[in-house]
């Protein structure tokens, strides 16, 4: 197979370096990709929200599957476009179609889901323009903190935890009024979840499953879980306390009843399915889905996978998930992201990275804001620049490896948080 994946990140380097160790894969190609990807396939740079744009290269490339990284192509219907297209109908896609992708691009969509299958999640309470004085009047039932959610996509900034509920319902008016663009024409109330958060993912082909390795990510820019949140500074995978009885209850409550509410619903899923869960004293409870893999999470993932993705992902493909064999690593991984001088906030790019060439083979390295400049060297592109992972029999032994090489990588105002999976390693 000749397989394009599409996005630029971390998490698509992780993809197309996991894919590219498969006998099935005859070629891959990243699109528009990053410094990292091109020594794991081809980069293509396009625009890939321009579906004739992509159209052109699945055809060009004699692309046999194609893999959506990122959420916005879902939510803006690639699926549909694919399905719909005489020349494209036969090419195997990853990712759900636009009624799907819902579940990640509108809260309000994937809450009434969630109720109306029974999945547990916090009590919540939807707001537009049109009901403002309700909603300004639901927050003032509600203790704090209090959770206010942009019912759209907004990069990862659209979730606000607010201890005042003056500043709470400030902030409600501010969203309306536009503070995260269209995004927050609509913003969910939810009712606060105190517990320790996790990922879990699942591959679906709408009718099967198989459940991936969980990861714990670590949003906050500053040691000790502080500071403003990002879009993910590391991740930890396996978790302890996802016993083999937290994950009975993840399936029965949670995966079981999201895919029987995606076929009632009539609603072509073949993909990634992520859930952003709350364990709290043991019950898992959702806090968002998202319609693809995480980052930083999907570069401790994919190392954790033992089975062939590219075979996993045909069968998805095919409807034929319950014929693979799937099997996991009992290692635990640790990634560490490293960022740039100002990340989440404004930060400079073109910063030139040294040490890549003195890394131990002990850690896979994926880049993510990454590029190659005019001398051929490595600089920053991003905010969140390159994850280091690294395996070990414990935390401790995986953590002490992935710093071994963090503390090679340099560039002009490197940051990281030095304390991933620390919080894990008494549990």
């Amino acid at each position: 197979m000749n397989i394009l994946v599409l996005g630029s990140g971390g998490r698509e380097y992780a993809l197309a370096w996991k894919l590219s160790q498969s006998q099935l894969v005859s070629k891959i190609y990243i699109a528009p990709g990053n410094a990292g990807t091109n020594s794991i396939g081809e980069n293509v740079v396009i625009n890939i929200s321009d579906f004739n744009v992509v159209k052109e290269t699945v055809l060009n490339y004699n692309i046999d599957m194609l893999v959506v990284g990122p959420e916005q192509p879902l939510v803006d219907g690639i699926v549909d476009f694919f399905k719909n297209d005489e020349q494209l109908k036969n090419i195997k896609i990853i990712g759900p179609d636009k009624n799907g992708a819902q579940l990640e691009g509108s809260k309000a969509f994937a809450k009434n889901f969630m109720e109306k299958y029974n999945i547990p999640t916090a009590s919540c309470f939807t707001v537009t323009s049109s009901n403002l004085a309700d909603g300004l009047n639901y927050l003032a039932t509600q203790r704090p903190p209090f959770v206010l959610k942009a019912d759209g996509l907004a990069a990862g900034k659209g979730v606000l935890i607010i201890d005042s509920l003056e500043e709470a319902q400030n902030e409600l008016k501010e969203m309306l009024s536009g503070k995260f663009g269209s995004a927050s024409a609509k913003v969910v109330i939810e009712t606060f979840l105190k517990g320790i958060e996790v990922s879990m993912f699942v591959l679906t082909d709408g009718e099967h499953y198989v459940i991936l390795p969980e990861a714990k990510d670590y949003k906050r820019i500053g040691d000790g879980d502080t500071g403003l949140n990002t879009g993910g500074m590391g991740a930890v995978s396996p978790v302890p306390f996802v016993t083999k009885d937290f994950v009975e209850k993840v399936e029965n409550r949670i995966i079981k009843p999201t895919i029987e509410g995606l076929k009632n619903e009539k609603i072509d899923y073949k993909g990634f399915i992520f859930l952003g869960l709350m364990n709290v004293e043991g019950e898992p409870f959702v806090i968002e889905y998202n319609v693809r893999m995480g980052d930083p999470e999907t570069e401790g993932v994919m190392t954790r996978i033992d089975s062939d993705l590219a075979a996993l992902l045909d069968a998805c493909a095919q409807g034929k998930l319950d014929e693979v064999d799937y099997q996991t690593s009992k290692n635990t991984s640790v990634t560490v992201m490293l960022v740039s001088g100002g990340y989440p906030e404004d930060y400079k790019k073109g910063m030139v990275m040294t040490g890549l060439d003195e890394l131990s083979y002990d850690c896979i390295i994926a880049h993510a804001g990454t590029k190659l400049n005019d001398k051929g060297e490595i600089v920053t592109s991003g905010g969140r620049v390159i994850a280091v992972t690294a395996h070990g029999h414990n935390i401790e032994e995986a953590r002490e490896k992935a710093y071994r090489d963090v503390e090679k990588i340099k560039f002009e105002g490197v940051n990281y948080r030095h304390d991933i999976g620390l919080d894990l390693m008494n549990l």
